[in-house]
């Protein structure tokens, strides 16, 4: 079910004829949705040709053809752009193609592959762009800007030359369902789920994210009308932050994530946070039986330092604590430094194994601490020592 904005022109001849999904609770079977989200198609009429860029997930396919019709017949649609093949974007191409059978399916090389695999489009149907083509629809021009890994190795972005609006797909979205379309309108809360967005989807990728990024800043920009989340009429606050996560100074920041099960390592965790605090430097504890993930993550973004802590069990990390080096490992946060604590009853394992595969990742490790049973006096001073530790080298790598 969606509940969903009225339509919206965002600019003459230009329409939002998304969705917003209210209801959805996750996504990728990871990602928390607290808000829901919105897959966002943006409807483009030109003096002589039509074009769709994106469309919908598939289940919302009926919904977004009845806003279209509201402007046009959907069956005179000429183009429909597929800047990214997932399925919260591309599910309706094939109920498109279907409904306006003379359109074509406007992709990058990849994309043709892509759009047979996924969406049984025959690559007759298909015109595939490199970067800098364009397409001419009557006043309104088209340009396409290649951006791979933006989080498929498909992804472009198209660019409304005449009204100066950039539809960037994923890359700076949010996963928020808002009645309101404007990010001024939203509020406060667009950068910190923006930022979320950013840490789940985007940061595994630096270069292509920099690549982006000097792309885009040569361009002259009205708007940014990406497909999840709200439409910035005032560009440069999602590409500041955008440049301050992908490439500004890190933060004197510590993420303290752990796992407990009778305690011990709980006990490492407050003295280990409470050191680190007491050097000057911002400490996020996170007890992952309980935490979101997702703010995990978000975290990390501008963290200078990550610090593990688990028990063993059966001669390994916690599951939790396993999940979140993986997790870690995979979304590859700036942050290098790391140091990794932990407990064990009978046999040792957590801290090697999670010291292992940060190494495995390029991360210095700071410092270790694994203790037997319930932490003694002498083994809290020690894991204080390790907290400062970590302090001290976060300020010698940012030069403090």
């Amino acid at each position: 079910m969606s509940t969903s904005k009225a339509l919206n022109e965002l600019m003459p001849g230009i329409y939002w004829v998304g969705v917003e999904d209210w209801n959805r609770r996750i996504f990728d079977s990871l990602i928390p949705l607290h808000m829901g989200t919105s897959y966002n198609a943006y409807l483009i009429v030109g003096k002589e040709k039509i074009a769709l860029v994106d469309t919908v997930q598939n289940n919302f396919a009926d919904e977004m053809l009845q806003k279209i019709g509201k402007v046009v017949d959907p069956e005179n649609i000429d183009y429909l752009v597929m800047n990214h093949a997932e399925p919260d974007h591309a599910g309706a191409i094939p109920r498109v193609m279907a409904v306006a059978k003379n359109a074509e399916l406007v992709v990058t090389k990849v994309g043709v592959d892509m759009a047979t695999v996924f969406y049984d489009v025959p690559p007759e149907r298909t015109t595939m762009v490199k970067d800098g083509d364009t397409l001419d629809l009557g006043g309104k021009t088209l340009r396409f800007i290649d951006a791979p890994w933006l989080h498929w190795p498909e992804t472009m972005f198209t660019y409304c030359v005449e009204d100066k609006v950039l539809f960037p797909c994923d890359f700076f979205g949010a996963h928020l369902a808002k009645s309101r379309i404007y990010d001024d309108e939203v509020g406060d809360i667009v950068l910190p789920e923006a930022k979320r967005y950013y840490a789940e989807i985007m940061m595994p990728f630096p270069v292509a994210i920099q690549r982006a990024l000097d792309k885009v800043k040569n361009l002259d920009l009205k708007m940014i009308a990406p497909s999840h989340g709200p439409i910035y009429r005032n560009p440069k606050r999602i590409l500041d932050a955008y440049e301050k996560w992908a490439r500004g100074t890190l933060l004197q920041k510590a993420v303290v994530i752990y796992v407990t099960m009778w305690g011990a390592t709980e006990n490492l965790e407050k003295a280990i946070v409470e050191s680190i605090s007491a050097e000057g430097i911002e400490t996020v504890p996170y007890n992952l039986l309980v935490a979101d993930i997702s703010h995990v993550m978000r975290d990390l973004v501008d963290a200078s330092a990550i610090v593990i802590g688990a028990p063993t069990v059966l001669n390994g990390a916690h599951p939790l604590a396993i999940m979140a080096t993986e997790i870690i490992r995979a979304l590859k946060p700036r942050a290098k430094l790391a140091a990794v604590f932990g407990s064990y009853g009978w046999g040792r394992g957590a801290v090697k194994m999670i010291t292992e595969r940060l190494q495995q990742s390029g991360f210095e490790i700071i410092e270790t601490q694994e203790v037997r049973g319930p932490p003694r006096k002498e083994d809290l001073e020690k894991a204080a020592t390790l907290g400062k530790h970590v302090a001290q080298r976060i300020k010698e790598s940012l030069k403090i």
